[in-house]
């Protein structure tokens, strides 16, 4: 059954006073959510930079592991090659191992080099993580610390905000889809949560700017949905003490 304008501005006042009943338990935790969110994604940060770190080492030990055994390559060239000279046959042969034996030194000696190098960005990676994982811990601390206070806010309020996000839920059942979106897009864009409003005292109750008297007459007719010309909301009713005075 098709609702009349005067029934779906009612169903839109009735879900308002929901969610602003939410609002304020909302309110009443202050930025406590915020400050947990904040928290948590800063641990995450965290997690994730000593991770990197973590990978970084693995890939320099895997260096390492394959300059030693290049090294131990190299030194048992070497032994080969001074077992061969002991047989030579003549300079050409014995030169030519000799340079042989001077690539393999140099093959062990850049292996050192490169082996104390990666040492060092160990080490300093090391550090890196130890500092990253002192700032996390105590991060961690103060993530702890709020959402116990945020837990016993919510502890508080639980059963009431449950209650109401129900009814809410209900309430949301009668009003169209159409105005639902409108609703919850206006609701966004409001600062103080304020979608649907009363005139009161001639004047918006969002924004507070003077409606017109005849917008006002058009308004408690509820023949058509009216918004605020300066701020969008939905006009729902013209408070009864202002119709009194007209």
């Amino acid at each position: 059954m098709e609702l009349t304008v005067a029934q779906k501005l009612e169903a839109l006042l009735n879900l308002q006073s929901i969610d602003s009943e939410l609002d304020e338990i909302k309110k009443l935790r202050g930025d406590l959510p915020d400050e947990v969110r904040d928290l948590e994604d800063e641990v995450v940060g965290f997690e994730t930079r000593i991770s990197k770190f973590k990978r970084e080492v693995d890939t320099l030990d895997a260096e390492i592991n394959g300059y030693r055994l290049n090294k131990k390559d190299a030194e048992k060239l070497i032994q080969k090659y001074k077992d061969q000279q002991m047989n030579v046959r003549n300079n050409r042969e014995y030169d030519a191992i000799s340079k042989e034996l001077e690539l393999q030194e140099l093959e062990i000696q850049l292996a050192d080099k490169r082996i104390k190098e990666a040492d060092f960005k160990i080490r300093n990676k090391n550090t890196e993580i130890a500092d990253v994982e002192s700032a996390m811990n105590a991060r961690k601390k103060d993530l702890e610390a709020k959402r116990k206070e945020l837990d016993v806010l919510v502890a508080e309020s639980q059963e009431e905000e449950k209650a109401l996000v129900g009814n809410r839920d209900k309430a949301a059942t009668n009003v169209e889809e159409r105005l639902i979106n409108a609703y919850n897009r206006i609701r966004g864009n409001a600062g103080n949560g304020l979608a649907v409003v009363m005139v009161r005292r001639g004047a918006c109750g969002g924004c507070f700017n003077i409606v017109p008297p005849q917008r006002q007459a058009d308004i408690k007719d509820k023949k058509k949905i009216i918004v605020c010309e300066h701020c969008g909301r939905i006009l729902a009713d013209v408070d009864a003490i202002e119709i009194s005075r007209r």
